[in-house]
């Protein structure tokens, strides 16, 4: 069966046959090529084709497009961003001197106040027994007086016409006396007790407006309980926390910009106090800003701020995306004119700024490489210039 096969297979060609196929091959080009209209056509469509190969092999072949940025000093600042909190200039917890049952609320939150004004009345039926009881000595102690008074004006009309003795006078005397100083320790202990039954009934401090109301009619307190925490309606603070690594460098009369959170409505505030204690909670000390202008904002809301620690009329930053190892050995990747990446030492400033401030090692026209991990030292690289990115906060 394999032998049949073999016999009914064609035979591979041979030199001879492989010399005839290519002759017949060069006779139809001859042919077609004595024509001129076709041997133009014929050369065109081989040039068009070397063309198309040559461009294609040059796509392929070019260097890698990389967006880089051109170094241009302007200004910068330095600034420091944080978030604070609204607060009242005046910030006041109200409590109640006794223990004791709350029984009547007389403002709730949002309430405006005048200082003095009554806030909570406290139960105080044994303090108000007392002063009663204390009035009513005060009562008895001056009808006694009267009485030693009518008693001495006797005695000493009667001495004087020489129907009383002297030693009768002097104990008339020293019995008015006596009756004056009852009345003066009675007047005093009626006034001990009102203003103790007054401590029952709360009342402002300062002129302001109830921030918080977190009691309750009928609610039982203790003299540690917050009854009403009161704002000040002149002024607000901004309070924020910050580092103290950062705070060192913070100076009273700083300027800053601020915002409300998730607002783009800008107004200027100044550094008011710094605080000397560092919280060891969190590491950071208090800063009060106040706005420049009067402002109105509720206490309590988040506002972002920007404090601007210092201006370089000519200074340089760049993406820190840019930056190779910025904490330990920070080097960019440059650019040169030939179009060939290479590394360049910097020096960045230690500021927890959104773009690296540069101290030392870029100068103005270098190109730096914005994403260094697309390319290496030493490749070409063709570039594409990005615009200027903002320099202002850092």
């Amino acid at each position: 069966m394999t032998q049949e096969l073999d016999e009914a297979a064609p035979p591979p060609p041979s030199n001879g046959g492989m010399r005839h196929v290519v002759g017949i091959a060069l006779e139809w080009f001859r042919a077609r090529l004595s024509d001129p209209k076709r041997r133009n056509l014929f050369f065109a469509l081989l040039l068009v084709g070397a063309l198309l190969f040559s461009g294609l092999g040059w796509w392929l072949l070019r260097p890698p497009e990389i967006a880089v940025l051109a170094i241009e000093p302007r200004p910068v600042e330095i600034a420091l961003s944080v978030v604070a909190r609204v607060r009242p200039k005046n910030l006041v917890d109200v409590r109640s001197p006794n223990a004791g049952q709350i029984i009547r609320l007389l403002h709730d939150d949002g309430d405006v106040v005048a200082a003095g004004a009554p806030l909570a009345i406290v139960r105080s039926t044994v303090e108000q027994a007392q002063t009663n009881a204390s009035a009513a000595r005060e009562r008895a102690a001056r009808a006694e007086l009267d009485r030693a008074q009518l008693a001495f004006n006797r005695t000493r009309t009667l001495a004087d016409r020489g129907f009383a003795s002297d030693a009768a006078l002097d104990e008339a005397r020293a019995t008015l006396r006596s009756a004056q100083a009852g009345l003066a320790a009675a007047a005093a202990d009626r006034n001990a007790s009102a203003a103790q039954t007054r401590e029952f009934t709360i009342r402002a401090p300062m002129a302001g407006i109830v921030l918080v109301r977190p009691i309750d009619d009928g609610q039982v307190i203790s003299p540690e309980t917050t009854l009403f925490q009161l704002g000040s309606r002149e002024g607000i603070e901004l309070q924020a926390d910050v580092d103290e690594a950062y705070a060192d460098v913070l100076r009273i009369g700083m300027e800053a910009r601020a915002a409300l959170s998730g607002s783009e409505e800008i107004f200027a505030a100044r550094i008011m106090e710094i605080s000397p204690r560092v919280d060891p909670t969190t590491g950071g000390r208090l800063i009060k800003l106040a706005p420049v202008e009067e402002t109105t904002i509720p206490p309590g809301r988040s506002v972002d701020v920007t404090i601007v620690v210092a201006r370089r009329e000519a200074g340089i930053s760049v993406p820190r995306q840019a930056v190779i190892d910025a904490t330990t050995d920070p080097n960019v990747y440059v650019v040169d004119a030939s179009g060939r990446v290479t590394v360049r030492s910097v020096v960045i400033a230690n500021w927890p700024s959104l773009n690296a401030i540069i101290d030392d090692g870029l100068n103005s026209g270098d190109r730096i490489v914005l994403t260094p991990s697309e390319t290496a030292p030493g490749a070409r690289v063709r570039v594409r210039l990005e615009r200027s990115i903002s320099t202002m906060g850092g």
